[in-house]
């Protein structure tokens, strides 16, 4: 998703969830440290908090992880279907969010057994993915994108590595592929139509996504081979070619940049806490316990946008109007004080809401394969360059300006050149 400056001041429109102390989500500082930003909206507003989207929407920023954990299993109360936002008649045709919160007929938006049937198919299609196979497929990638800047003794990874693993083996999966312009163009449109830098163009971005996905669907009618799009469109469901579409943006969108990011905040912890870098050459139970810690203090996907009140209703103390947009704190809930009284984090307790919670989380079993591709890259990355430290002091490192998405601009590194 994008963040792409502070919102207007105008009046929020009457009858809408705003209140006069409602806080944009927007500004450098909580960009950087939004874990501050939560903080004081806890304490301000309890936890669920009135927020002001990009240009001064208002919506509700729910705060606690009881209160996330309830919202998402309540799917009779707050709904995936865009189309009862009550806002709508207020949101410009290029609203930067508009992507992610414009009806689609995709997975995301459906309910009861329409859902059902959907996420089944991606299920069904996700458990063909061999774990071992992936496996080594993306220790595979690792090897050849490790080997083309090893010799240099220097490496920009978010960009060289943890971006290009997970984004190769994703349209491997898909049956994509894995080099050429036109994928790397599909990567770049997924960028953008995610986390959009200034200047960028989401709306159009996610069109262009369609249209390759549109070609892919096309190809593999004709011609299906052993891959997750395949498998779709040979399901008995019999899922049109428009709706496999949808639901392949949603699949790839959902593996590649988080994923991506779950990697580099794994890496960025490994090099930054001194409780890991005792055992940072190939030490697979701290580089596990990192990337659990990552999906705690430093998930990839901070907030997701969102549900909409099916009815008026009550939620944390708030009262929820008919079609007001409710926005999963997923960050701020990992770190509740509620589940977390002392403030520490148990790296060994996988609790944590970074996939969602309830029927629309991550369909079973995305979360393993997103754990086969960040746990190959990590330990991959280490065993071949064991000395590997940051090239910047660790303060020096900055978060992309989202509030959104959580993953840094860069992560540069040093290392004794390897010759291969």
């Amino acid at each position: 998703m994008t963040d792409t400056g502070t919102p207007s001041a105008r009046p929020a429109p009457p009858g809408c969830p705003a209140h006069e102390d409602a806080v944009p989500l927007a500004g450098l500082e909580y960009q950087q440290t939004p874990s501050q930003l939560y903080r004081e909206l806890r304490r301000e507003h309890g936890p669920v908090a009135p927020v002001l989207l990009d240009g001064g929407i208002p919506a509700w920023l729910v705060l606690g992880y009881p209160e996330v954990t309830y919202v998402t299993r309540h799917d009779e109360l707050f709904a995936r279907d865009s189309r009862r936002w009550n806002q709508w008649a207020n949101i410009p045709p290029d609203w930067p969010l508009l992507p992610f919160v414009g009806y689609q007929p995709s997975v995301l938006f459906t309910e009861g057994e329409e859902h059902r049937r959907r996420a089944g198919v991606i299920t069904h299609a996700l458990e063909g993915v061999d774990q071992f196979g992936l496996a080594r497929d993306c220790r595979l990638i690792a090897d050849r994108l490790i080997a083309g800047f090893a010799g240099s003794g220097q490496a920009e990874l978010m960009t060289g590595y943890a971006h290009a693993l997970p984004m190769r083996a994703v349209v491997q999966m898909c049956g994509m592929p894995t080099a050429g312009a036109d994928t790397q163009q599909l990567v770049d449109d997924l960028r953008i139509s995610l986390d959009a830098a200034e200047g960028d163009d989401p709306v159009a971005a996610y069109g262009r996504v369609g249209e390759r996905l549109r070609q892919l669907v096309k190809d593999k009618r004709a011609d299906p081979g052993p891959d997750v799009t395949s498998r779709m469109l040979l399901h008995p469901a019999e899922l049109t070619d428009e709706e496999i579409v949808q639901d392949l943006i949603s699949v790839i969108a959902a593996a590649q940049q988080p994923t991506a990011n779950w990697i580099c905040n794994t890496l960025r912890l490994l090099l930054t806490d001194e409780r890991f870098a005792v055992n940072v050459s190939g030490g697979r139970l701290s580089v596990g316990e990192a990337l659990n810690e990552a999906l705690w203090l430093d998930t990839p996907t901070q907030n997701f946008i969102g549900r909409w009140a099916v009815r008026d209703t009550q939620l944390g103390g708030r009262h929820i109007r008919a079609g007001d947009c409710v926005v999963l704190g997923l960050a701020a809930a990992n770190t509740d004080p509620q589940i977390w009284p002392e403030s520490h984090v148990g790296a060994e307790n996988s609790a944590h809401l970074s996939f969602s919670h309830g029927e629309h989380r991550c369909p079973y079993p995305a979360p393993l394969l997103a754990d086969v591709m960040a746990r190959t890259a990590v330990e991959t990355l280490l065993e071949q360059l064991p000395d590997l430290v940051l090239a910047v002091e660790p303060g020096e490192l900055r978060w992309r300006p989202s509030i959104w998405m959580r993953g840094l601009v860069s992560l540069p590194v040093a290392f004794t050149p390897v010759v291969r």
